[in-house]
């Protein structure tokens, strides 16, 4: 197997002279089944909508929340300093699509700078962004509206508002609970909904009848607009946009008058490493606005409205989350808001309950606008890789009436539906993230390898350059010094691997009902003040017990050390994804020196890559696993059948 072949590039010339023949053929009348031209629609205030229809939704609603719990009222720093790290990868997403203004986002940039191997992983891992995400979108809708029809007084049985596994998980970790001495009423009231729908839910033989019904539909009826037209989709998602926002500016109206300062003291209760916290958190607030490039081939002047349309995005929503951010951490005392639904709960605390209503409607609109912009996106990826012969032919079919990918929408549609039904956040969200951060660190970097390429046609928009070869190794020494000074401690535990106590909720599930019973027992007859403060619960006893209590509590039970504390390569394994960023760190700053990179696509690069360090290594695995899946395809499929192998591209089907 020849390496070029692997990573032959397409050529910006070719792919623009491409858009223009698609586009004379459709003016001209004859577009047939397959490769015509989209219908343009969209300039730049649309972008626009349609970033802000892509951005805020739940993390406005509740990642806000447990941000600002753990940061304070200087979370409004953690919003600045994701923005800013996805204003690096929108430079660059800016910068491309300004050049290869076409459907494929990241995949079409990918096969221009590295090759065709990378553009096919890439594209298989926007599959994680834009479908798998949806999942998450679809689920998370359907919270928002039965959470609504209950404000209503309209009760959904929980089997059909709720997916299997949830269910059954939930039923199995509540006998779990009450066998630790928790009482029902105690219970999460979402673990009581999961332990109800598994209960009351219809059986066929053993088999527990659990589907999320409000996620198919909502799914089935946003597929069938993004069917029906560009056109219409504009104008649903400009109609929700504003909907949303006049709502988030009332809500900011009502609440700066119930705001108290004094709640804003301390400012940083939990000091830079409270803060930094939720960062993987809120970057989900932002994942969005890639998707706008998608549209590049609907836009009525893409080299110019795309970058602007971005850019204004975020910075409209960075505004907006850090106001709101202000507003809430004032009306109450930031400890208040873990919850799910902050914005809510500061309203009802203030007995301002119709404004509650109105926030539970506004949830509803902002989840089903971000499942509408990520449902046009999916389609517009596998267009473009249809062109490009990796996928079949019929992904690539554009309806002669409606001018939108007919085909491959539908496909989409069943890929989102059927896992929806069935899949819970937990499954899906990690694997969003980690195929999204991921395109952003290759579309950073292919923005760095096409940095001096001569005979490449730019855009009008282009990355402002800033020399990085002093900047980032200043940076880096800062970071350095502040690592082992101001965080010795937690840079010492790092590097010598110190051993970790499990969470209480996993020390409970190692030791299984019978050792539970055991150790409350112990419990009660060695510590009784302390199990007396966590009002009998052992998992609450277990989060607060001194480490001495608790290894004397174990050793009396015969528990196993590894069964409550990480260590060694249990504990070594999780920082991999860590090590390999501070590596992949070292490399960059080597080349930056050397090759004059660019500062800002190189920034961009490195705090993308830095968030998918924060991930948990099984999603790393998961995510290579699905990547491997996608190689096999490629190497079975696409490979023989791409329009840049003249032997076998006459025979894609």
């Amino acid at each position: 197997m020849a390496k070029s072949s692997l990573f032959r590039k397409k050529n910006v010339h070719d792919i623009l002279n491409q858009v223009k023949q698609n586009q004379s053929e459709n003016t001209n009348g004859e577009l047939g089944d397959v490769h015509g031209s989209l219908g343009k629609h969209l300039g730049v205030r649309d972008l626009t909508a349609f970033g802000i229809a892509a951005i805020i939704g739940a993390g406005i609603f509740s990642t806000i929340g447990k941000a600002s719990y753990d940061g304070g009222p200087a979370v409004i720093f953690l919003f600045l300093f994701t923005a800013v790290a996805c204003g690096f990868a929108a430079f660059a997403y800016a910068e491309f699509a300004s050049m290869v203004p076409v459907s494929g986002s990241a995949y079409t940039y990918s096969y221009v700078a590295f090759g065709e191997i990378i553009a096919w992983i890439i594209g298989w891992a926007l599959i994680m962004e834009y479908a798998i995400g949806n999942i998450t979108v679809a689920i998370s809708w359907s919270d928002y509206l039965t959470g609504l029809l209950q404000g209503m007084n309209i009760h959904l049985p929980q089997w059909m508002q709720m997916d299997y596994f949830t269910a059954y998980n939930g039923h199995n970790e509540v006998n779990q609970l009450l066998q630790a001495g928790k009482t029902m009423g105690k219970i999460e009231p979402s673990l009581q909904a999961a332990y109800q729908a598994w209960a009351g839910a219809p059986q066929i033989g053993p088999l527990h009848l659990v589907l999320d019904l409000p996620a198919l539909f909502i799914i089935v009826l946003i597929t069938a607009l993004v069917y029906k037209g560009m056109k219409e989709s504009k104008n649903a998602s400009n109609a929700m946009v504003i909907v949303k926002l006049a709502i988030i500016l009332l809500v900011i109206a009502v609440g700066i008058f119930y705001v108290d300062p004094g709640n804003w003291s301390p400012f940083a209760p939990n000091g830079i490493s409270g803060i930094l916290k939720g960062v993987s958190a809120v970057f989900f607030a932002y994942i969005g606005f890639d998707a706008i490039s998608t549209t590049a081939e609907e836009c009525k002047n893409p080299q110019r409205d795309l970058p602007r349309g971005m850019m204004w995005a975020i910075i409209i929503c960075t505004v907006l989350y850090v106001i709101i951010a202000l507003v809430l951490t004032g009306m109450v005392s930031y400890g208040e808001l873990n919850v799910g639904d902050p914005l809510a709960y500061v309203f009802q605390k203030l007995n301002l309950k119709w404004m509650s209503g109105i926030i539970a409607v506004s949830a509803v609109v902002a989840m089903a606008s971000v499942l509408l912009v990520f449902q046009m996106g999916q389609p517009r990826i596998w267009m473009s890789m249809s062109r490009d012969g990796l996928l079949p032919k019929r992904f690539s079919k554009v309806h002669p009436k409606y001018k939108t990918p007919s085909f491959a929408t539908i496909v989409v549609g069943f890929v989102v539906a059927v896992p929806a039904l069935f899949m819970n956040l937990t499954m899906v969200t990690d694997l969003c993230s980690i195929g999204t951060l991921f395109a952003f660190v290759v579309v950073c970097a292919g923005v760095l390898v096409l940095q001096n390429k001569p005979g490449i046609p730019r855009g009008s928009f282009k990355t402002p350059y800033i020399n990085g070869k002093f900047v980032l190794p200043i940076m880096i020494l800062v970071a350095l010094a502040l690592s082992f000074t101001v965080y010795k401690k937690e840079t010492t535990h790092f590097l010598t691997n110190e051993k970790e106590r499990m969470p209480a909720s996993e020390i409970l599930s190692n030791l299984g009902e019978e050792k539970i019973t055991g150790l409350k027992t112990y419990v009660a007859t060695h510590d009784k003040i302390g199990l007396k403060k966590a009002e009998g619960d052992m998992e609450s006893y277990l989060e607060k017990v001194e480490e001495n209590k608790l290894s004397d509590a174990m050793r009396f039970m015969h528990v196993k050390e590894n069964e409550y504390y990480q260590s060694g390569w249990n504990l070594f394994q999780h920082k991999i994804p860590t090590y390999l960023f501070l590596v992949i760190l070292l490399i960059l700053t080597y080349y930056t020196v050397t090759r004059n990179l660019s500062l800002i696509p190189t920034l961009g690069l490195l705090s993308c890559l830095y968030m998918m360090s924060e991930l948990n290594l099984s999603n790393w695995i998961g995510f290579g696993i699905w990547l491997l899946v996608g190689l096999l395809v490629y190497f079975g499929y696409s490979r023989k059948n791409s329009k840049l192998n003249p032997v076998g591209s006459a025979d894609h089907v």
